[in-house]
């Protein structure tokens, strides 16, 4: 009997030593969590700043708030950061964007601006095509100096055969000042005007081959003027080969 006393007092010792280290664990795990730390800052670095400036601090602000990802209002461990670069991404002139945490707790956002290299007039709308060949709104803050067409454009057109004009037309050191505006007919025929009242449209037909086609015209223009004399022509056709056909 004495042995069976005994025996219970164990058990009963065992179970309650048992619980108070349960206790003290699930004391010691809380206490040891650590809690939840807000979102001191977020901030938004624009890499090409210095080029052009098309997207504000309060905008990208306003974008996020909107979408209630805007991180200062979450806790870290809530934050996500996959959600305010896609975000950022999507905005429509923005070209790429990265989103990180810092270890103090701050979120930033590196991004760059789309570069517009096309303006696209047509009696429908305008707008500009960016250096992907992709279309891009007007914006007022947009003051780049790029290529502008006019008349009949097709979107595709202006996506495709004018863009590689107006990417070229940017690295050539010779065209860059002299051609700021064609017109297009058709994609057949294009119209190039050159800088300057007195100076004629050049008539390109299509813009297939159109560096050989401005190569003569430079001849053209640089060596032909002692040919002409003082007479002044409206047209410069360089449509065909090895010539230019000058029309008063």
């Amino acid at each position: 009997m004495a042995k069976s006393k005994a025996y219970i007092i164990c058990v009963s010792l065992g179970v309650t030593f048992t619980a108070i280290i349960l206790i003290a664990a699930v004391v010691c795990g809380y206490m040891m969590k650590p809690k939840l730390q807000p979102c001191q800052s977020i901030e938004f670095i624009v890499e090409d700043a210095d080029e052009r400036m098309y997207v504000t601090d309060e905008e990208l602000t306003q974008l996020l708030i909107k979408q209630g990802i805007h991180p200062t209002t979450l806790h870290i461990d809530s934050i996500g950061l996959y959600l305010i670069e896609r975000a950022i991404k999507n905005h429509p002139m923005v070209q790429t964007a990265e989103c990180y945490l810092t270890s103090q707790n701050e979120v930033k956002v590196s991004l760059r601006q789309r570069v517009p290299i096309l303006r696209v007039q047509t009696p429908k709308e305008t707008y500009f095509i960016d250096s992907k060949y992709r279309k891009m709104p007007m914006r007022e803050a947009i003051k780049d100096e790029v290529l502008m067409a006019s008349g009949n454009v097709e979107e595709l057109f202006a996506a495709s055969e004018l863009a590689d004009f107006a990417l070229w037309l940017q690295d050539s050191k010779y065209w860059r000042e002299r051609i700021k505006y064609v017109h297009i007919e058709t994609p057949q025929m294009v119209f190039i005007y050159l800088c300057g009242d007195s100076h004629p449209r050049i008539m390109m037909g299509t813009l297939r081959d159109y560096e050989r086609k401005l190569a003569k015209l430079r001849t053209f223009l640089e060596r032909g003027q002692d040919a002409i004399g003082d007479k002044i022509y409206r047209e410069l056709d360089v449509r065909f080969n090895g010539q230019v056909i000058a029309r008063y």
